[in-house]
């Protein structure tokens, strides 16, 4: 059986990473593909600010960099940051995704112009980022905020009578106004609300964290994965340093620093 190591981006209980693990139901994957949850040691409280995004690269990078010599067949990042996918790209033969770029290139098989919904106008540089490398910005009709405050550890849970209609407005006005043909959710922590959207809307929407996942299985069956020419490898790879930088961190949080 092929494993597949899905990187969370917070360090977090084992009940709140089973609402992570929820991304997995109802998808077809094959019975010899198992995908395996890992919560990052340390790391950014959430992904506000281009502080936390420098941090979130290294405790990605560091919780994925030995997934090859630990026997796993690919890595999927769980979130639309991409956080770290680069990096490990750098050290690691096996194919590394994230969320971000998956999710995009997905809405364009789907449609010509996709707009993307989130919970917050500060998610904003995470889906610029992207669209900077991928040069997609005339691809993306617009970025539609709910404002609502979000929770990278209960995620929508208790709070699906406030948010999911606010995310239903966003996107009809995504659709009516902004001429998206394809809607997005801008974080993996709102997959809980594809199943109820999708009824409602009448565009495709793209629940990214399932996507990569079967981008995963469907470029492991072909055989392929990342360039090593777009990826070299590193010179002096220093992964012992970056082990022992998040090790520290680790206990730094957990005396309460």
């Amino acid at each position: 059986m092929k494993r597949v190591l899905v990187i969370v981006p917070f360090a977090m209980s084992a009940d709140n990473l089973l609402l992570r693990q929820q991304q997995l139901s109802g998808l077809r994957l094959g019975a010899d593909l198992e995908f395996v949850y890992r919560p990052v040691k340390a790391g950014p409280v959430n992904y506000s600010s281009h502080h936390d995004f420098v941090l979130a690269d290294a405790a990605n990078f560091e919780a994925g960099c030995r997934a090859q010599d630990e026997g796993f067949a690919a890595v999927c990042i769980d979130t639309m940051s991409d956080s770290g996918v680069a990096a490990l790209r750098s050290v690691l033969d096996i194919p590394v995704f994230g969320p971000g770029r998956v999710s995009m290139l997905t809405a364009l098989m789907l449609g010509d112009r996709f707009s993307i919904l989130t919970m917050a106008s500060r998610w904003k540089p995470l889906y610029k980022k992207a669209l900077d490398e991928l040069g997609l910005h005339h691809k993306c009709a617009s970025v539609r905020a709910i404002e609502v405050p979000p929770d990278n550890q209960a995620l929508l849970s208790g709070k699906e009578e406030e948010v999911f209609p606010l995310l239903e407005a966003a996107g009809r006005k995504a659709i009516e106004q902004d001429g998206a043909e394809v809607l997005i959710l801008g974080s993996t922590t709102m997959h809980q609300a594809h199943a109820w959207l999708q009824q409602r809307l009448p565009v495709p929407i793209v629940n990214p964290g399932p996507v990569s996942y079967q981008i995963a299985q469907a470029m492991l069956g072909a055989g392929l994965t990342h360039s090593r020419v777009g990826y070299p490898r590193p010179l002096h790879p220093r992964l012992d340093m970056l082990e022992a930088m998040l090790a520290a961190g680790q206990a730094s949080s957990r005396a309460g620093g």
